[in-house]
């Protein structure tokens, strides 16, 4: 049980520890909420949650208390209390300084004594990084829901289209075809806006002879899946074509170098190579890939810098890119589940040049 190996892992100077974030307490009771406080400790735990959400989450938490939540600061207090707490860790990635003033003040007035130094962020991180059966399971849903709204727009993206006309109409399939929510504001650019890694979809219609990067994803009980495709509309250029082929090698190396033990920058590295001898080094800005699960960034980083190896159980993108400022860009992205020989691709979606011509 998540919650119990929490305990386990909590360093031994800690009591306890207040989850406010919603990621974190859905993680941790399997229950999705937009308000409410889980109370993790030694001698007991607790999950408080407001009138919106008590009877379901009575009826669906099994792993704590669930009780009414009607005044979060004295509740809080007197279940710490209960269960002989004095140092207590909260959130340090989640805790804003407002929210952390308001508790502070509870805190002082009781005698316990916060600890926001991250040490609890990085347990979870730990733990949330490597996904259980059941994580799996939605996310491989999440990614099915994705890949038939590709291949529903790839059958119709042609000149004319707007950007947000595209993004507008992938986020309308996976909704309807069972997402609970798509996973980030999708990305849709073409032509010379395809050069912005993250841009906007704007109005600007799609050309003859253009690029088009689409990098989405869908939501399925909580988890994410996430995915990007550069296709072409009507032909390519000779320099169009060699650039595609250089991210699409790139992107395979990344893939053959994950399996447990492999730091990831040593993922990060083989992607960064292939484009880096083929001189394009200066317009692969951003990390290799990140971590997917009940968020879209998460634990572990797939980058130059993150020096830690993959584990099994561990579900990553792979997402090199090449970005030509006023030209064109592309970028291609595979989520992979570490295993315990190597990788299993969940991404079953053909990533060869693909030219439109609807």
């Amino acid at each position: 049980m998540e919650l119990t190996e929490l305990i386990r892992i909590l360093p031994r100077d800690l009591d306890g520890a207040i989850l406010t974030s919603p990621a974190n307490r859905q993680y941790f009771t399997g229950f999705a909420s937009d308000a409410g406080v889980l109370i993790i400790t030694r001698n007991g735990s607790v999950f408080l949650t407001d009138s919106r959400y008590i009877e379901a989450a009575q009826a669906s938490v099994d792993c704590c208390d669930v009780v009414l939540l009607t005044d979060e600061k004295q509740q809080t207090a007197q279940y710490l209390r209960r269960f002989n707490c004095s140092n207590v860790a909260v959130e340090a990635d989640y805790f804003t300084v407002s929210k952390l003033r308001d508790y502070g003040k509870m805190f002082k007035a009781e005698g316990f004594q916060p600890v926001f130094d991250g040490r609890l962020d990085k347990c979870m991180r730990y733990l949330r990084s490597v996904k259980a059966f059941h994580e799996v399971r939605s996310i491989k849903a999440a990614q099915r829901v994705a890949e038939q709204a590709y291949r529903h727009a790839v059958k119709f993206i042609k000149p004319g289209l707007t950007e947000k006309e595209v993004a507008l109409a992938l986020d309308f399939y996976m909704l309807r075809h069972g997402a609970d929510a798509v996973s980030f504001e999708t990305i849709v650019v073409s032509g010379v806006n395809s050069s912005k890694p993250h841009g906007v979809p704007t109005n600007k219609k799609i050309r003859f002879g253009e690029f088009v990067t689409m990098d989405f994803g869908a939501v399925v009980n909580g988890y994410h899946s996430d995915m990007t495709r550069t296709v072409a509309v009507g032909e390519v250029t000779d320099a169009m074509a060699e650039v595609y082929s250089v991210v699409l090698e790139a992107q395979e190396a990344a893939i053959r170098a994950v399996r447990p033990g492999v730091p990831c920058a040593a993922v990060d590295q083989a992607a960064r190579s292939v484009i880096e001898r083929a001189g394009y080094g200066e317009n692969f800005g951003h990390s290799t890939g990140h971590g997917v699960g009940l968020e879209i960034h998460e634990s572990p980083t797939v980058s130059a810098k993150n020096t830690a190896a993959l584990r099994a159980g561990n579900v990553i993108t792979a997402e090199p890119g090449i970005y030509l400022p006023r030209q064109f860009g592309i970028r291609i992205e595979d989520m992979l589940l570490v295993t315990e020989d190597g990788c299993e691709n969940l991404t079953n979606v053909e990533k060869e040049l693909t030219v439109l011509n609807n």
